[in-house]
């Protein structure tokens, strides 16, 4: 009984959330009263990641920008590129994959009720007014892009002030980072009562009817994370690029698995980056932009969705036609938002190239919330910990690093 209270209080973080994964699964199987009662302790957790991380995100980005030289725009930028080339490849990769196998859906599902964008201009409007929110607003709503608009213009006005003045930012900064320590300390907690929650669920019974389709979603999420993330690792090193992989997906993806939220996953990686002594200037900066950017996964669910809705309804398209909807399933999945169930609101917009009416393109929509429990949660994983890995690459060839040989800081 010692031997498991030390387990699961004081061993490192990664032990105590399988031990506790493996506790909510027991549960889920031959408890599961119980396990709908602990539903609470992951709601407190993932609210908590929620809550800390436009704080974090905004304190980060002003105290890194005012305390440190603009020495890393270049790497900045070589993110931003990494980000969105791997949702192109990934878009081809499954608009490919749904051409030489196609899927058929079971469309005996209500419409879904949420409204979907009408149109990529829509998309990309909807980017521009997010980035000239209010300041206030964007951090109660978790709105990123606007929360990196505004710290980084408040950070380079600030950058001219007294040395006074970028101490308490740095204090402050500091001061938010040790919160989020408390926050990821409650993780495997948190991780427990959401397998508890889950498996207990009867919405898992409903996937039954749409296993092939999760199997195709979960291969293609799986070959990207398995063989084209490392690929790009390896091209960018020439060296053994798992060891920096499955670091990303150990740290980042279980949390973010749970969470299906790459937003509330910010905290996390975050602190990972730290622990892998990473530039600040870059991470700050890197990581929050993923929540947007990098979105493998988002890419690979508007596509494979749209190509799956094209064989139920018999319809005959080239293959030059699925290489231009990678191309539109690539600009919807940089505009999804990084909370749950945010890239199956763009399916309509990808559908609306094949001119499918829009009672159908909802009722894909409603698909996709059907089988979400395991199509978003292994998506947030790939488009989290991609976002992690990107960041690494760039960092790490910054300074000089080998990616075969990651050393981690204490917790």
């Amino acid at each position: 009984m010692k031997k498991l209270l030390w387990i699961l209080f004081k061993s490192n973080l990664i032990v105590r959330m399988l031990m506790c994964m493996i506790i909510g699964a027991f549960i889920a199987a031959f408890l599961p009263q119980y396990g709908v009662k602990l539903e609470f302790l992951g709601r407190v957790f993932i609210q908590a990641l929620r809550a800390a991380a436009p704080i974090l995100v905004f304190v980060l980005v002003i105290s890194s920008i005012v305390n440190n030289k603009f020495d890393n725009v270049s790497s900045i930028k070589s993110v931003a590129w990494l980000y969105a080339i791997t949702v192109l490849i990934s878009a081809i990769l499954a608009s490919t994959v749904s051409y030489l196998y196609p899927l058929h859906l079971v469309m005996d599902v209500p419409p879904a009720s949420e409204k979907p964008p009408e149109g990529v201009a829509e998309i990309l409007m909807n980017i521009i007014l997010k980035f000239v929110d209010n300041p206030i607003d964007a951090l109660a709503t978790g709105n990123f892009l606007s929360i990196l608009a505004w710290s980084t213009a408040l950070g380079i006005a600030l950058r001219h002030s007294s040395e006074a003045t970028k101490s308490v930012i740095k204090n402050w900064s500091d001061a938010t980072i040790w919160v989020v320590r408390l926050v990821v300390a409650i993780a495997p907690y948190g991780v427990l009562g959401l397998v508890a929650s889950h498996f207990t669920s009867d919405g898992l019974a409903k996937l039954k009817n749409y296993l092939e389709l999760i199997g195709v979603l979960l291969g293609l999420m799986v070959f990207v994370a398995l063989v084209i993330n490392p690929l790009i690792v390896f091209l960018n090193f020439r060296k053994n690029p798992y060891p920096l992989v499955f670091t990303c997906l150990r740290y980042s993806g279980i949390t973010a698995f749970f969470t299906r939220s790459s937003a509330a996953n910010i905290p996390v990686n975050i602190r990972l980056a730290q622990r892998m002594q990473l530039p600040e200037e870059i991470y700050s900066l890197s990581i929050p932009l993923g929540v947007t950017m990098s979105m493998n996964g988002a890419a690979i669910t508007i596509t494979t969705m749209t190509m799956a809705t094209v064989h139920t309804l018999g319809m005959d398209v080239s293959f030059i036609q699925t290489l231009l909807l990678s191309i539109l399933a690539t600009v919807c999945a940089l505009g999804a938002s990084g909370v749950p169930g945010g890239s199956l609101l763009l399916i309509p917009v990808a559908c609306s190239m094949f001119g499918f009416d829009p009672a159908i393109a909802a009722q894909v929509v409603a698909i996709g919330f059907v089988i979400s429990e395991i199509q978003d949660s292994a998506e947030t994983v790939l488009n989290s910990s991609s976002d992690m890995l990107f960041t690494s690459v760039v960092s790490l060839k910054q300074q000089g690093r080998d990616p075969s040989k990651i050393e981690l800081l204490p917790e």
